[in-house]
């Protein structure tokens, strides 16, 4: 294993092949009713050196999406009228229109391809969305969820073909399961607000990547260092904690790893992605101990990354946004069909790393995550 720190005065500039430097340019691509509206909260949260583009079959839908770019997919398909909660429909739809929104994505250098599975346009079309994307050369990432037990089986087993099909096409793929959302809402909650919640992780999957690399800091994390973690990085999981006062950089590395919604350990992860936010009281004892902890928990040759920003409103605060991929599909912490959570080893390895190597470094609770 290996820290990779890279210091810059601008982090989102890269080396384009014609030996230019230039922006990196970076796409979400919001697929269906879910990817679209996770992708307006994106944009409604001002994410930083981003573009947005959303697809849908159902004209009505995108008209909500006010302020984005958007394109209607397959009109001799579906008419402007949506899927009807099949895929082929879906996937009919993205292949009819596949010239046009291939010149939607060109010039990218990432994407992120963020949908709902279960339904028709964003399970069928994701996939065919991702393999453009990344034949044009882009690193493409999926950020997708997987349904609401409550939404039932019929549309579980529609999401999992989905995200099959999903997987092969990208080179990262970030799973989100709703069901993990559950212990952190009340049973009171509406129906609706659920949903919300669940669009707002999407959010915050893409602008916990996208951050890294657009926002300058003290120890930058550059485009390339992104694509030596995330290219070819097969299936991954996305986590953010926050800690505050004297050892709150430690509560905030325990808080993402033991975040209900980081399903795996990060001992099977072959590359890990981690961008530490604090204000100006963060010390460098502080980030030693998140990178220590960081690295006794992970495999001994991962490829491990990471970046620093100070930001003056975490005055006493600290964020932590970790990204490992790289899971194995075979490791128990990673099912795709399994509704049983696993026992994630590495919460359990933290939590005695901080009782034993950081005796005043009290154990963070497990609160809401909203």
């Amino acid at each position: 294993m290996f820290f990779k720190r890279r210091k810059s005065s601008i982090s989102n500039l890269m080396v384009k092949p014609d030996g230019t430097t230039g922006q990196v340019n970076i796409k979400v691509v919001g697929v269906g009713g879910g990817g679209g509206n996770a992708t307006l909260r994106m944009a409604d949260a001002k994410m930083r050196g981003v573009k947005f583009l959303a697809l849908n079959t159902d004209i009505q839908a995108l008209r909500m999406c006010k302020g984005l770019q958007t394109f209607a997919i397959g009109p001799d398909t579906t008419h402007g009228l949506g899927s009807g909660g099949q895929p082929e429909t879906g996937r009919k739809a993205i292949r009819e229109s596949q010239q046009q929104v291939r010149e939607l994505l060109k010039d990218a250098d990432m994407v992120f391809v963020t949908a709902g599975m279960g339904g028709g346009t964003g399970t069928g079309a994701a996939a065919v969305v991702a393999d453009m994307a990344r034949k044009s050369g882009a690193l493409t990432v999926g950020v997708v969820t997987l349904p609401f037990s409550f939404e039932g089986p019929k549309r579980r087993k529609i999401a999992e073909n989905g995200l099959r099909q999903l997987r092969a096409k990208v080179d990262t793929l970030i799973t989100i399961e709703n069901d993990r959302l559950l212990p952190s809402l009340d049973g009171d909650i509406r129906l609706e607000r659920a949903f919300d919640l669940a669009d707002t992780v999407l959010r915050q999957g893409v602008q916990g990547i996208s951050d890294i690399i657009t926002v300058p800091g003290v120890i930058n994390v550059d485009f390339a260092d992104v694509k030596a973690v995330m290219a070819n990085g097969g299936p991954a999981y996305m986590a953010m904690g926050e800690g505050k006062g004297r050892n709150g950089a430690v509560q905030a590395a325990e808080s993402a790893l033991s975040n209900p919604l980081f399903g795996g350990s990060l001992e099977g992860a072959s590359g890990i992605l981690f961008n530490v936010t604090g204000g100006s009281d963060l010390t460098l004892g502080q980030v030693h101990e998140v990178a220590d902890l960081i690295r006794r928990v992970s495999n001994p040759d991962a490829n491990v990354i990471f970046g620093l920003v100070q930001d003056r409103r975490m005055k006493k605060k600290v964020r932590i946004t970790l990204v490992a991929t790289g899971i194995d599909g075979n490791d128990a912490s990673f099912s795709v069909d399994g509704d049983e959570p696993a026992v994630d080893k590495t919460v359990k390895l933290a939590e005695s790393m901080v009782r034993n190597g950081h005796p005043k470094a009290p154990l963070t609770e497990m609160k809401p995550l909203f």
